[in-house]
């Protein structure tokens, strides 16, 4: 194998995933129609630092149901002078089996948040995970969920 061929076809495989008007397929509709995860919520132990955190601003918990393209915003806080490590976050779609789907928003997260302008999902409720680390190693995230209307 060439060297850049991995590089190339993982760029392939993004541009699949973006339609002719810049949305970023998020969640397919083969995905969207498998079973749903039953494992409880994220669920992280005491520690004696703050945790870093995810926040969604878009769509808005509690918001009903959203069209699509959506505007997908999460802002990610780091505590105790720490820094978010933008390598370490992972963002999985709660479906058996999870499906990671970082790789599709990569060029969309930075140290402080994850921003897809137009992220295309089909219609139905969908379940998300965000885990991350800041730069210290405390390990912090949030499930999150939406509802898209047809």
């Amino acid at each position: 194998m060439r060297k850049g061929w991995p590089s190339a076809l993982c760029l392939m495989g993004f541009l699949t995933l973006v339609d002719p008007a810049g949305a970023i397929q998020l969640v397919t509709e083969q995905e969207a129609a498998l079973p749903p995860d039953h494992l409880p919520g994220l669920a992280l132990r005491g520690s004696p630092t703050r945790r870093p955190s995810a926040v969604v601003v878009s769509p808005p918990p509690n918001a009903g149901q959203v069209k699509s393209p959506l505007s997908l915003k999460v802002k990610l806080q780091a505590f105790g002078g720490a820094k978010i490590d933008p390598d370490s976050v992972v963002v999985t779609y709660k479906k058996t089996p999870m499906i990671d789907i970082t790789q599709r928003i990569m060029p969309f997260i930075n140290a402080d948040g994850i921003e897809v302008p137009e992220a295309e999902v089909p219609p139905g409720r969908h379940e998300f995970r965000i885990e991350l680390k800041d730069k210290d190693g405390r390990l912090g995230g949030t499930d999150f969920s939406f509802q898209v209307g047809k």
